[in-house]
């Protein structure tokens, strides 16, 4: 996304002498609970181009080239959109549940505007405002967060995990671990010199090595990809190795 954000804006900028913002807003992703959630946000997300007019019609819709949802009715071709992991919870045949998906999706034309699913977490959550006010009249106060939507348990221990995961990193952190030290760690694992971690190829067990650096760099020790870059000597092509 960063990527695309800046590197893309930048180009298009330049292609088109103009100058500022392409997209609309900061890009935000939001943790869902998929048993609960997963179907309502697929609908609601392919549903956004017929609501800003983009698409005519519910027909028009399965052919529309920059939406999941002609993919997920077998439309077209796209081996990089997980089809399966949305149809599965419609029905295990794939003829059936992309029936079953087409009736879901055209019910939810009917409902209009979700703010279920656009406001804060706990709000999304309890299903609006209104609901969240009347569990809080009878005493029931679950925990919320902007980034997370599900119940108060999914995210109470989403953010219990987060914390552990924090904690870990700071330690790590505190030892003063360095680029370098990742390096030569995962050269031993790998029964490899570090000098060769640092040398430019693309053999594969080269390129698996330095994804595991680079995981374990960023991820665990909390170095950042700058200094990783640097460490490499390459310039925009850190985020392929993750």
């Amino acid at each position: 996304m960063r990527r695309l954000l800046t590197g893309y804006v930048v180009s298009f900028n330049r292609r088109h002498r103009r100058h500022g913002h392409l997209f609309q807003n900061r890009y935000k992703s939001i943790l869902c609970q998929a048993d609960t959630y997963l179907a309502e946000l697929v609908r609601y997300i392919h549903l956004n181009p017929p609501c800003a007019c983009l698409a005519a019609d519910m027909k028009a819709l399965e052919v529309y080239p920059f939406c999941g949802h002609g993919a997920l009715l077998g439309k077209c071709e796209r081996p990089w959109q997980n089809t399966q992991y949305v149809l599965k919870r419609f029905a295990t045949q794939t003829g059936l549940a992309r029936r079953r998906y087409r009736d879901f999706v055209q019910k939810g034309a009917r409902q209009g505007r979700r703010p279920d699913l656009i406001g804060g977490g706990l709000v999304r959550s309890a299903g609006g405002w209104t609901a969240e006010k009347a569990l809080r009249k009878i005493g029931d106060y679950q925990k919320g967060d902007e980034r997370i939507l599900g119940d108060g348990d999914f995210v109470s221990k989403t953010l219990a995990q987060a914390n552990a995961q924090l904690e870990r990193k700071h330690r790590i952190q505190k030892r003063g671990v360095t680029s370098d030290m990742v390096v030569g760690h995962v050269a031993s694992l790998l029964e490899m010199e570090p000098s060769e971690l640092l040398t430019p190829g693309k053999q594969k067990r080269l390129v698996q090595a330095r994804s595991l650096v680079c995981f374990l760099a960023v991820q665990e020790a909390g170095i950042s990809q700058a200094e990783l870059s640097r460490q490499f000597r390459l310039r925009n092509r850190l985020s392929a190795w993750r």
